[in-house]
């Protein structure tokens, strides 16, 4: 059995902030399991939710399935005992099965399910690819709807009937519609996790359709911004979150927006320049130039000004 049963898993990822730790690596692009445990070390220090090991800004897209399985037992020893780790599931039906049952093995608490690899799929097949994942491990699944796994309220309805380790949907689409008709089919049955790039932009709409939570990538590097930002949203302070939006958030998105795959390439950029570096993205990512460097370190500058 796992050491967080699902039910709980749910409960305490939807009450607080969510990180995405990025994967440290070498300049000749090896992982560097030094740097990413003591950083693990240095985020488990503030009040997260969660902490998602290889997520989508730890590239999992890039990583080998061994190298996934060492930056998750990575994460597992070098987290507190009360901090939640979650491992990525993902590509083919198989080979998610595989990486949950990794997961499983390298003591993780939870599961994100990324979409299936390349191929377009019915709602049917989607349907079975998440149940085969449920079916293998004992561990609290959440689902990433995104890109070619986009799940109606219909399919995750069904899921949530027949998979009872499915404790969340995290949403990469900014579908309003699907996600209010989803939340008023299950209520809390499931965790909503907001999960579009940059989710600080949506947090607060998407609060009023019952995500209490979201993903922070900037977490990674300006943690206190990202939680006096969440503080803010979930007091319903909408005065201080556009002020933030104006401020930091805003500018930061305009970075981000210059070239695919900065989403990641743009936090990695801010902890070298923090002070915390991880090394270079892997291809098919690339990182910042100088002059977009000189930009995000405009915005650290701002973001520490508003959180004095």
């Amino acid at each position: 059995m796992p050491a967080i049963a699902p039910t709980e898993l749910a409960q305490r990822l939807g009450s607080g902030l969510l990180s995405f730790p990025v994967t440290h690596f070498t300049r000749d692009l090896a992982f560097d399991e030094t740097a990413y445990r003591d950083n693990i070390v240095r985020l488990a220090k503030y009040e997260v939710a969660g902490l998602f090991a290889a997520g989508g800004t730890g590239e999992f897209f890039s990583l080998t399935p061994a190298e996934v399985g060492d930056v998750v037992r990575a994460a597992v020893e070098s987290a507190p005992e009360d901090t939640p780790i979650l491992a990525p599931a993902g590509h083919g039906t198989a080979q998610a099965v595989g990486f949950a049952r990794d997961a499983e093995a390298a003591g993780a608490d939870g599961v994100l399910l990324f979409p299936p690899y390349l191929t377009e799929a019915s709602t049917d097949g989607l349907v079975s690819h998440v149940r085969a994942v449920c079916e293998a491990t004992s561990l609290g699944v959440v689902i990433y709807s995104r890109a070619n796994a986009v799940y109606s309220a219909e399919a995750v309805a069904q899921l949530a009937e027949t998979c009872p380790n499915l404790i969340g949907f995290k949403d990469g689409v900014g579908d309003l519609e699907t996600i209010t008709r989803i939340h008023s089919r299950l209520g809390d049955r499931l965790v909503y996790i907001g999960g579009l790039p940059t989710a600080e932009t949506y947090a607060l709409p998407y609060l009023e359709l019952g995500v209490t939570t979201y993903s922070s990538a900037i977490f990674n590097f300006l943690p206190e911004f990202a939680l006096t930002f969440y503080t803010a949203v979930r007091a319903g302070d909408r005065a201080t979150v556009q002020r933030l939006l104006d401020e930091v958030v805003l500018p930061y998105t305009a970075i981000r927006d210059r070239k695919p795959g900065y989403a990641v390439s743009i936090v990695k950029a801010g902890l070298d320049l923090t002070g915390h570096s991880a090394g270079p993205v892997r291809p098919p990512l690339t990182d910042l130039d100088d002059r977009e460097r000189a930009l995000l370190s405009e915005v650290i500058a701002v973001s520490r000004s508003v959180t004095a």
